[in-house]
């Protein structure tokens, strides 16, 4: 069995969208039993302001909203990773850093919200719509027990949540 917090962390190239979404998704959802983290191979920097939008209004502090490099998680004294699930298609093929205490990983490919739309109001709509499919897998991830969440299938569990190629890329 879990015991205590799981930590999750989201990986997505820039840390910028989808991978801070995800952070304070699971982070306000998951009451305390869960929190979530996010960075990026190739991290912006700032993240995008549509995704902080989402993220804040989802009641996810402000100032706990950064873009970061995943080496901060693999690093001496990072918070130790149960969970590690890349967003967006370019993470999940890179060549990852070798996680202490071999986390379960999945994949949710989700589309890039920031290359739709092409004024604030249909970007604005974008980042939306992909909060609202990210918030669908990690419902069913709050939802695991904790006996499932130590199970050795875990992995295998995580990738049935992923979004199907039709919703993860409707837009």
């Amino acid at each position: 069995m879990v015991e205590g917090v799981t930590n999750v962390l989201f990986l997505c190239t820039h840390n910028s969208a989808r991978s801070v979404m995800a952070e304070a998704l699971l982070t306000t959802l998951g009451a305390g039993r869960f929190k979530g983290f996010s960075a990026g191979s190739f991290p912006s920097g700032k993240p995008n302001p549509f995704a902080v939008e989402q993220a804040v209004a989802a009641g996810y502090p402000l100032a706990s909203i950064r873009s970061k490099s995943w080496d901060e998680f693999s690093a001496v004294g990072a918070p130790k990773m149960q969970i590690i699930i890349t967003v967006c298609d370019n993470a999940a093929n890179e060549v990852c850093p070798i996680w202490p205490g071999h986390p379960a990983t999945a994949h949710w490919g989700f589309a890039d919200p920031s290359t739709q739309g092409s004024n604030d109001a249909e970007r604005r709509a974008a980042f939306a719509k992909t909060f609202g499919l990210i918030k669908v897998p990690i419902m069913q991830l709050i939802a695991l027990s904790d006996t499932e969440l130590a199970a050795p299938n875990l992995a295998e569990k995580l990738a049935t949540f992923a979004p199907t190629t039709t919703t993860a890329t409707a837009a």
